[in-house]
């Protein structure tokens, strides 16, 4: 203030008492008190949290390993049925598709009429033939007391032999026709060789039958296998015995068990096919030609988990906020790309971070790197809400 007394004294001694006097005045006297202060400069302003979070750190889970793989359901082994003789009317059909049948059970007749007729045939042979037979014997039998008697030379004695063997040879042979004869009649009525589920029909009453034509498709035992596709790859970590869990059309959970690996991939799709048994009841909710998606169980191993409220997509990867230069209750975040695998209900698997790194737990989507946040526990955290 001392310096300002010369100035006030001058404005005294020459009456200035205009504005532009007065405005004089006081920028000097500011420059003066710049000049002459001894404040200390302003502190900038302290940057504030962006979001109040809670921290978390990854969480160390035995989870079950799973390997997911699509393919079609099939038949376990299936059975074509056709006619073994040809040129024969089909007369009856007793089997339609979907029908279970049991091994023996009938299911189509062919007309046995002409061949019905050979069978008679051939037994009247045959009963001819042991009537010629049994006189042969008879003469043979003779012949040889007579020969010991002197009564016979050895040629006639050789002769009634020979006639008794070709008799016999004869009767043989009758029998051997009136068996085939008993094939065909047999071979007339088309039976199921195994117990299963009829899958296919192509059988129709008035049509010929022909050797080798396929009248009917059977599902062995009504057994299905889902036969799935896995990479080469994946191929390595599967082994038989391993359960596995299908997903029907309709939802229904079916579990199954490896039953075989293929030897050899597919050099197209590099992929190779696995065999997995299913239980008897899924006829009941598959069929054969579905397509069907699964999983097969590889076993448990630890797994570094996270919440999914704390994993955040951009670009197609994934990322996390982790809490670094905390000051208190004051933290910085910094995005972190990270990896992740297996998901069970509301957790994910992580991978490429430390266990002892301290991520955001949620509210992830209104961060950015670099933020303040504000760091408390659950019960801050739902009181604040």
């Amino acid at each position: 203030m001392k310096n300002l007394e010369p100035l006030l004294a001058l404005l005294r001694r020459h009456r200035l008492k205009s504005l532009a006097a007065l405005t004089l005045l006081v920028v000097l006297a500011g420059a003066l008190l710049l000049a002459g202060g001894n404040s200390a400069p302003a502190a900038k302003p302290e940057a504030k949290p962006a979001l109040t979070v809670t921290a978390i750190k990854p969480l160390q889970l035995d989870w079950p390993q799973t390997l997911s793989a699509t393919g079609n359901v099939a038949a376990w082994q299936e059975a074509i049925i056709g006619s073994e003789i040809s040129n024969f009317r089909i007369v009856e059909i007793r089997a339609h598709v979907g029908d279970r049948v049991r091994k023996g059970d009938v299911l189509a007749r062919i007309d046995a009429t002409t061949i019905g007729a050979e069978l008679a045939e051939a037994r009247a042979s045959v009963a001819e033939l042991e009537a010629a037979l049994a006189e042969a014997r008879a003469n043979a039998e003779r012949a040889r007391q007579l020969r010991d008697r002197g009564f016979y030379s050895p040629q006639q004695s050789t002769q009634s032999i020979t006639a008794e063997q070709t008799a016999t040879a004869r009767l043989n042979a009758g029998r051997a026709r009136l068996q085939a004869a008993q094939q065909r009649m047999a071979r007339t009525t088309v039976t199921a060789p195994d117990d299963g589920i009829v899958s296919a029909r192509n059988a129709t009453v008035g049509s010929l039958a022909q050797s080798g034509q396929e009248l009917f498709r059977l599902i062995r035992d009504g057994r299905l296998e889902w036969r799935a596709e896995v990479t080469a790859a994946e191929l390595a970590a599967l082994k038989p015995g391993l359960p596995a869990m299908l997903t029907a059309p309709g939802g229904n959970p079916i579990t199954g068990t490896v039953r075989a690996l293929a030897p050899t991939v597919d050099p197209q799709t590099r992929n190779a096919l696995i065999y997995v048994d299913l239980p008897p009841t899924s006829a009941q909710i598959l069929g054969a030609g579905m397509f069907a998606r699964g999983e097969i169980d590889l076993g448990r191993r630890p797994a570094m988990t996270l919440p999914q409220s704390a994993v955040i997509l951009r670009e197609g990867f994934a990322y996390v906020f982790r809490i670094e230069s905390e000051a208190g209750a004051i933290g910085k975040v910094a995005l972190t790309k990270v990896s992740t695998g297996r998901r069970i209900g509301d957790r994910v698997e992580i991978g490429s971070i430390d266990p002892n790194t301290r991520v955001v737990a949620s509210g992830t989507g209104f961060l950015a790197d670099g933020d303040n946040v504000r760091i408390v526990a659950d019960a801050a955290v739902k009181a604040a809400q």
